[in-house]
């Protein structure tokens, strides 16, 4: 598994509903003050086992304010599935997604890291997935960390 993680002041996620418009989307997941926004792709090989310690991961990383965790400020987290963090680019001009799990391999892990996380004490938003999402973010700092499990 692979997290894109970045410590925000804030963050979003709004889907649109096939309408024309701002009225025609709903935000479905949505984090307010300091915290995480975290992008998580999935590939063939990962299990429940690494979904759970990408969750331990992602709960005690020191990376807000402080060198503190969202453990340490009960710091909420959103959590959107990502497939594109698994496209390789480095042949021709179109990227490859053959690295990346399909969507009924991925769509349950990454709902197991959203578990976990909320097992752990977190409180966890999300994206939805497979929709066409609209991610917005005030990156703290700029700070943005890569994490592999």
């Amino acid at each position: 598994m692979r997290a894109v993680v970045q410590r925000v002041d804030g963050a979003s996620v709004t889907v649109a509903d096939g309408t024309d418009g701002p009225a025609g989307s709903a935000v479905v997941g949505e984090i307010m003050g300091e915290g995480l926004c975290v992008l998580v792709g999935v590939t063939h090989e990962d299990t429940p086992e690494k979904a759970a310690q990408l969750a331990r991961k992602l709960w005690t990383v020191r990376i807000l304010d402080g060198e503190k965790s969202c453990s340490d400020v009960n710091a909420p987290i959103l959590v959107i599935s990502q497939f594109t963090l698994y496209g390789d680019a480095r042949k021709g001009r179109r990227p490859t997604w053959n690295a990346a799990a399909p969507g009924e391999v991925a769509e349950p892990l990454v709902e197991e890291v959203v578990a976990r996380l909320r097992a752990l004490g977190a409180q966890v938003e999300t994206g939805r997935f497979g929709a066409d999402m609209r991610v917005s973010l005030t990156n703290h700092g700029p700070f943005t960390v890569l994490i592999e499990v």
